[in-house]
């Protein structure tokens, strides 16, 4: 017996005996298909609940920041609930003008986008609820992602 027989008669067992739910493969898939090569990650750094002042009615947002490595770009994002969708309004620090296009598990490939202006800022005002992650196309051509989170 040589090591493909081997590894054939073991990933049989484990076929049969446990297999790989459908889930499982089609994320994994998913996941494949949504990775950014060239982009820059930037992790989550901040997950802050808003406050809601004294005497103000409805709630305030949520803040999360990314943040890149060595801080060369952070992102600020404010995510807004409205019933079952999320407005993400953010900016971009150091100011810099961008595709934005979000990656949603319940959304085709191509996301939904929006541009971020000069300044910075953008706002995608409706979001699915879950998890999502953000890609920026700068205008220099660079590319940064951030990590996914829940929102």
């Amino acid at each position: 017996m040589n090591d493909d027989e081997l590894m054939a008669g073991v990933r049989g067992a484990f076929e049969t005996l446990d297999p790989v739910p459908a889930g499982v493969l089609a994320a994994a898939r998913a996941a494949i298909a949504l990775r950014v090569p060239s982009a820059t990650l930037a992790e989550l750094s901040h997950d802050r609940a808003g406050r809601t002042a004294a005497g103000v009615r409805g709630t305030a947002g949520r803040v999360l920041t990314f943040a890149c490595p060595g801080g060369t770009v952070e992102v600020e994002v404010e995510v807004a609930a409205h019933g079952r969708d999320r407005e993400l309004t953010g900016r971009l620090v150091p100011p810099s003008a961008a595709l934005v296009r979000v990656r949603h598990l319940e959304l085709p490939p191509d996301g939904i986008t929006a541009r971020a202006e000069p300044a910075g800022l953008f706002c995608v005002p409706s979001v699915p609820a879950g998890l999502a992650s953000l890609v920026f196309h700068l205008d220099d051509g660079t590319s940064i992602v951030t990590s996914w989170v829940r929102l």
